[in-house]
């Protein structure tokens, strides 16, 4: 059985050039939230915050890229964004050009935000559903006990009637 990919195989992979700009974008990412694992989703590196991916970064011919590009994220980064190419999700910066840092830890930690704040209403619904679970299963055992508390008052009585002459 053949290892987990790293993040190392992938840049590996890569051109020189690219792999020294997407080794600055990880340790930017890790540096500005740090905590986070390190994995391989949909086959490009990605760094995982509280069990949930927090974002993507991949190479390409003449950029890289920067994944989710949240509704949110847009919205809060919209003019520092305005020089790059946006869309479907996707952030992309040339790799010729001059590296974004503050604006790439800005989108880290406010997609590490994003991230946590997914995992406490994960935690909430899980948390009312077994609460709901729970009740339910009071409900249903208070309703057993109550009928069986029924059955057993009628057999009382009818053994009751029978016993009289």
């Amino acid at each position: 059985m053949a290892a987990e990919p790293t993040i190392d195989d992938y840049l590996a992979r890569q051109p020189p050039a690219a792999r020294r700009i997407l080794q600055r974008v990880r340790t930017i990412f890790r540096k500005s939230v740090p905590g986070t694992e390190e994995v391989i989703s949909y086959q490009i590196p990605a760094l995982r915050l509280g069990g949930r991916v927090m974002i993507f970064f991949a190479g390409w011919k003449e950029h890289y890229s920067v994944y989710p590009a949240t509704d949110g994220l847009l919205e809060a980064f919209a003019d520092e964004l305005a020089p790059y190419s946006v869309s479907k999700g996707t952030i992309r910066f040339p790799l010729d050009g001059p590296m974004p840092v503050h604006l790439l830890a800005k989108i880290a930690k406010f997609r590490a935000q994003e991230t946590l704040a997914r995992n406490e209403q994960a935690a909430a619904r899980k948390s009312a559903k077994k609460k709901t679970s729970s009740a339910k299963k009071k409900t249903s055992s208070a309703k057993k006990t109550s009928s069986a508390k029924k059955t057993s008052s009628a057999k009382k009585k009818t053994s009751r009637r029978r016993s009289q002459p």
